[in-house]
């Protein structure tokens, strides 16, 4: 009797996880960058972007969650510690305050920049797990609403 949980091969699982982990990691540096910006966010518009923040970082923090989980569930560990998160590309956010309108551009830049490096991976996953691959693409569409969301503010 297999005790293995998935029916794809040790390769296959190894590489679907290393690639869930980078989504994973992005996403955990995102939601690092999503709180420096909630904490520091200032101006008219104050109350609402403060809120929207939380409600960007809420999902972010499910998502990473997602990807670490399924990379785990392919028996496949991932690294989540800090070390490995500071060597994400996800850009340093920059430290002060940030005018409400500033703000929202520079996390919907840095939203559009995890969407686009987790859809890069989708022709990998949908060759390799179609499981993992439906997985990331729920993660961009929900990264690419909240990136509609954030950038109706600044047009």
């Amino acid at each position: 009797m297999s005790t293995r949980s998935t029916a794809l091969d040790e390769t296959v699982r190894a590489e679907v996880g290393h690639v869930l982990e980078g989504v994973a990691i992005d996403l955990i540096a995102l939601s690092l960058n999503l709180k420096q910006a909630h904490w520091h966010v200032h101006g008219a518009t104050f109350k609402q972007v403060h809120e929207q923040l939380d409600e960007v970082l809420a999902d972010v923090r499910t998502y990473s969650d997602d990807a670490a989980e399924r990379a785990i569930a392919l028996e496949v560990s991932i690294d989540g510690r800090p070390a490995a998160v500071a060597k994400s590309a996800v850009a340093d956010f920059r430290t002060g305050w940030l005018d409400a309108l500033e703000a929202v551009a520079l996390v919907a830049d840095e939203v559009g920049a995890v969407a686009g490096r987790a859809r890069s991976t989708l022709p990998t996953l949908e060759e390799k797990d179609p499981i993992s691959h439906d997985l990331v693409v729920q993660i961009v569409d929900g990264l690419e609403k909240h990136l509609w969301m954030l950038r109706a503010q600044t047009r």
